[in-house]
């Protein structure tokens, strides 16, 4: 198994936060991920696929549905870990990248390093039906003069032209659950031993939910 340190994406579980101190007793918040090991598979090609792409997977898990199952079993060969992986992501890079690699190439917490500036996506957590005070920020309306039970309430929603509620128009309504992306965020540290990956700041998502890490 060919270790890909050049592959700078992966896949990883958001574990918690915490801080550092660096030599000058600087405070640093850092959110640690778990990398599990990322394997290569699927290589996809212009000529193929219509587009050049690689698809990775990773997390381990018991049971994996009929069709995951069929995908996986043509690269299971390799190697046993990729025949039930629970996780799989698509990476859209050029046709003279994707020849650098080849399913089942195997990639980990090294993949980066302390210093690295990266960017991460993950699903943010979702906090059901809010208001427009939590969801929008609305300042709600006066504790005086006349007011009762309109603290939260959203105000005016329409006008007399054109007799409907606009689209666009901020409301309560369900909230979280949302792909975020966080640009510029450091690589505070990389544990190669326990597979950790710390990160300067907050990460998008709840404990345990999967991110993924560009470089």
């Amino acid at each position: 198994m060919v270790g890909i340190k050049f592959m700078k994406f992966i896949l990883g579980k958001k574990l918690t936060m915490n801080q550092v101190f660096d030599e000058t007793g600087r405070v640093t918040p850092v959110t640690y991920i778990e990398i599990e090991p990322n394997f290569v598979t699927q290589v996809k090609t212009q000529d193929k696929d219509g587009y050049s792409a690689l698809q990775v997977g990773t997390t381990k898990t018991k049971k994996v549905s009929k069709a995951r199952a069929g995908h996986l079993q043509k690269i299971s060969n390799l190697n046993s870990q990729i025949s039930n992986l629970r996780d799989l992501k698509e990476f859209r890079m050029s046709g003279e990248e994707a020849k650098n690699f080849k399913t089942g190439d195997k990639s980990e917490a090294d993949t980066f390093a302390q210093g690295d500036t990266v960017t991460v996506i993950g699903v943010s957590k979702g906090k059901g039906f809010q208001g427009v005070v939590k969801r929008h920020g609305f300042a709600g309306g006066p504790a005086s003069h006349g007011q009762k039970d309109r603290h939260r309430a959203p105000g005016s929603i329409g006008s007399s032209f054109p007799e409907h509620v606009m689209k666009g128009m901020r409301m309560a309504g369900r909230m979280g659950g949302e792909k975020i992306t966080v640009k510029n965020l450091k690589v505070i540290s990389v544990d190669k031993e326990n597979q950790l990956i710390a990160l300067s700041g907050a990460v998008p998502g709840r404990k345990g939910s999967l991110v993924i890490i560009k470089g």
